[in-house]
């Protein structure tokens, strides 16, 4: 009697690590029914595309890579932000087989069993799956969620209707997970959520217990626990509540990297409010002081719009003289695209596609000179690095002001490491975005 085959799925994940994350849930689910995660269409009994639904141009992207996956396999599942608008997908792709929203990963494998049964004779007793799960990411690095949702309502973003309102995992949770992605050889754990300065705010700060030890579920407990685990945390996605000044002594005292990725989005107190942004007031940049008075090596990292509607010449000047005040280290920038349901289309004054590039490239130059003249510091100190990738030509690695896929790189010109090692290195040169180092 012949073995069953066994049955083969295709994964396409797009978005941000929020995203990547419900694609290493419903993965892990997966194998542990006894399916194979197959790297091309041509050898997958069907094909999961997990897509993304932020703006207009993301969109677009997820509709493009539907279509491939029909065109080369045809069996294709439709899950992720995006699936909240089933029928604009299905309007476009008539032919795909299932449309789900995000984070329903149930959903997603139900669909998959009535395409491509699990074998009978899978036994996921023999048939492991590492207890840290399926990862997308390196072996040395991993993303850690710790909520889905957002409370807030900013005008230009939907992401409170597509993935709902705040709701924290429980700390004792998380922390399990910590702790075993640590033993499978996670170096690096990136703190994501949609809002992590609010963690636990709708458990009202619940205690909850790891190891037997009591924790509250909230963002500086988290962070005390999770240095325990001798690995590198980065923080992503604070917004700059008032609490968030008790983590920077512990960045100081080398518990967690000394790196916030704060979401300031613009400066003008005029184009704030009509962004109807969270936390935000005129002590930020007092604020900024004194956090790099308490811990000198932070790095701040963040994103910005230009172009929003109603935004005048006066407040784009008013965010580069605040740019150059607050001599943020790494700086992404945007401009304002209009998201079907966001309430931001409907305000006055939009600004014309010329005036936006204008403003963006004038962003990008002021914001360039400063993060040259950030970087320029960092050359002839000695700092640990973490090497992602080597080839012939040398190593690729990460030091604490960078997070991985967003910020620069450390260039070293040495094949005599591995990913995943921790290298003391010295810095030698610097150019806008990157360093290059010597091992010491």
């Amino acid at each position: 009697m012949s073995t069953p085959a066994t049955p083969k799925v295709g994964f396409v994940s797009l978005g941000c690590p929020k995203a990547l994350v419900d694609s290493e849930r419903i993965l892990t689910q997966l194998r542990m029914e006894g399916y194979e995660v197959v790297s091309t269409y041509q050898d997958a009994d069907v094909v999961v595309v997990n897509t993304c639904g932020f703006i207009d141009s993301a969109k677009a992207e997820s509709l493009e890579v539907i279509g491939e996956a029909i065109k080369e396999n045809g069996k294709v599942i439709v899950t992720g932000c995006m699936g909240v608008e089933e029928g604009s997908i299905r309007d476009v792709h008539p032919s795909v087989l299932s449309v789900t929203g995000p984070q329903q990963y149930e959903q997603v494998v139900n669909a998959v069993h009535e395409v491509v049964p699990p074998r009978q004779d899978h036994n996921p007793l023999i048939d492991l799956v590492p207890p840290q799960g399926i990862k997308l990411t390196p072996r040395h690095y991993a993303y850690l969620k710790i909520s889905e949702g957002c409370n807030h309502s900013c005008s230009f973003c939907i992401i409170p209707s597509m993935r709902g309102k705040l709701v924290s995992r429980p700390v004792g949770e998380v922390l399990n997970e910590a702790e075993r992605l640590v033993k499978a050889g996670v170096k690096e754990l990136l703190v994501i959520s949609q809002d992590t300065s609010a963690y636990g705010v709708d458990m009202k700060y619940k205690t909850d217990f790891w190891n037997g030890q009591p924790v509250k579920t909230r963002m500086t407990e988290l962070c005390e626990a999770l240095s325990s685990l001798g690995v590198w945390v980065r923080l992503h996605y604070v917004y700059p509540y008032p609490h968030v000044d008790e983590l920077i002594p512990l960045m100081a005292a080398g518990k967690i990297l000394p790196y916030l990725d704060i979401p300031f989005q613009h400066a003008s107190p005029k184009v704030l409010k009509l962004m109807k942004r969270p936390a935000f007031e005129d002590k930020t940049l007092a604020r900024i002081k004194a956090w790099r008075e308490i811990c000198p090596e932070l790095t701040i990292r963040s994103t910005f719009i230009v172009g929003f509607p109603g935004e005048t010449e006066e407040d784009f000047q008013y965010l580069l003289d605040w740019l150059t005040e607050a001599q943020l280290d790494r700086v992404g920038c945007f401009q304002y695209s209009p998201v079907e349901g966001a309430p931001a289309n409907l305000l006055d004054n939009p600004v014309p596609n010329d005036i936006k590039q204008d403003r963006w490239d004038r962003f990008m130059a002021h914001q360039q000179a400063i993060s040259t003249a950030r970087l320029q510091l960092k050359v002839g100190k000695e700092m640990d690095v973490l090497i992602d990738e080597v080839d012939d030509q040398g190593a690729v690695a990460r030091c604490y002001a960078d997070a991985p896929e967003i910020d620069g790189s450390v260039f070293i010109a040495s094949t005599d490491v591995n990913p995943g090692d921790k290298v003391r290195v010295r810095i030698v040169d610097a150019d806008e975005y990157d360093m290059w180092a010597e091992l010491i």
